[in-house]
């Protein structure tokens, strides 16, 4: 028989910039009673991530261009928001009255580029912007956990994203560490030992998903989730192979 233990860790506090994440966690994960073992899984919000490495962005700052201007009369978006989703991004993938969705620097495709105010204590001009390197992120908070645990252990940071064709957002991992993010099946056999010809799974973004229902979206304050029980290989391919190559993504 075969189960998952997740749990959300208690007593992670509002984090500020510069704050040590890996002490912070290894903190709760100690509080919680929990004794990390090989192949133990921390999903961890983008948010908090974001806020320890000051991805903080004052709007008020923001000079705003004539393209930005023209884009935010069209969606009827705030001018500098507008303009500071457009630097966050390659490209824009669809927009609508109050809605631009674009594909983010790091590839991803989401809604404003993964700017966020909710969480945010201001009085409203400041935004987070997601981590600039979220695969390297997980890599330096992975790389403190196995030494203060003295245990292999894997990170996966998570963020929220909409879907095409389906309502509601889900977890996803935006940077992976010490996991596959991506599991290839092709070649194993199914029930009836045919052989699986395009199974390819979104293993980091499972995980997430399921660490989502913990940690949630709102005031609920548990931005990380031990997860314990998955077997894997280890692995450093990174959130980053989540992504679809363009030339076979056919809803570009």
């Amino acid at each position: 028989m075969f189960s998952l233990q997740l749990t959300a860790l208690p007593g992670i506090p509002l984090i500020q910039p510069g704050d040590d994440l890996v002490e912070l966690i290894a903190t709760a994960t100690r509080a919680a009673a929990i004794r990390p073992q090989v192949n133990d899984i921390f999903v961890v919000s983008s948010k908090i991530v974001s806020k320890a490495e000051n991805a903080f962005v004052d709007l008020r700052q923001i000079a705003i261009s004539q393209r930005a201007r023209q884009l935010a009369e069209q969606t009827h978006k705030e001018p500098a928001m507008v303009e500071l989703i457009l630097r966050q991004s390659r490209s824009i993938s669809r927009q609508a009255q109050n809605v631009l969705v674009v594909e983010h620097l790091q590839g991803w495709i989401s809604a404003n580029a993964g700017i966020d105010r909710s969480n945010v204590d201001d009085s409203g001009h400041n935004v987070l912007v997601l981590p600039e390197e979220p695969d390297a992120s997980a890599a330096q908070l992975r790389a403190g956990l196995c030494a203060s645990f003295r245990v292999a252990c894997a990170v996966i940071i998570s963020d929220s994203h909409g879907r095409p064709f389906r309502n509601g957002t889900v977890g996803v991992a935006i940077g992976c560490a010490g996991i596959p993010a991506v599991l290839d099946i092709r070649g194993q056999p199914d029930l009836f030992g045919r052989e699986l010809k395009s199974s390819i799974v979104g293993l980091a973004d499972q995980i997430a998903s399921a660490a989502s229902l913990l940690s949630g979206e709102g005031n609920e304050g548990f931005p990380v989730v031990h997860l314990r029980g998955l077997r894997y290989e280890s692995a450093d391919s990174g959130a980053i192979s989540l992504i679809r190559d363009a030339e076979t993504d056919l809803y570009r």
